[in-house]
């Protein structure tokens, strides 16, 4: 099965290391506003998911999610999260860490496509 969100090792010690502050966390992929279009982390319940909000899929167990309008953009590609030296956006938990989260990308090859059209 293509998943449609992955991480790489360095965002998953991220992920465990904010998980070890904060408990239960989520993702949220911003659509440009305030902090551009960064992965937000957030505690879960902290962020109001609303009816046209998809969940991706989940990274370290950890659920990540993007509206439906911003997933229209990107449904032809694989989200990649990793983690860079460097504080976050400001709303998100990686704000006050050295290292914070950034969304890579690749394009689904023609099949990969086709398997991912059928999920959603």
């Amino acid at each position: 099965m293509v998943e449609r969100v992955i991480a790489t090792d360095e965002a998953l010690t991220l992920i465990e290391s904010i998980k070890k502050i904060h408990g239960s966390i989520m993702f949220y992929q911003s659509g440009g506003c305030c902090d551009g279009s960064s992965p937000m982390c957030y505690r879960a319940g902290d962020f109001k998911l609303g009816d046209s909000d998809i969940h991706l899929g989940s990274i370290g167990d950890i659920p990540f999610y993007m509206h439906k309008n911003q997933y229209d953009y990107w449904k032809h590609t694989q989200l990649i999260i990793d983690a860079l030296e460097g504080r976050g956006p400001d709303f998100s938990l990686d704000s006050v860490e050295d290292q914070h989260f950034i969304t890579r990308s690749r394009v689904f090859t023609d099949e990969e496509y086709q398997e991912v059209k059928q999920i959603l």
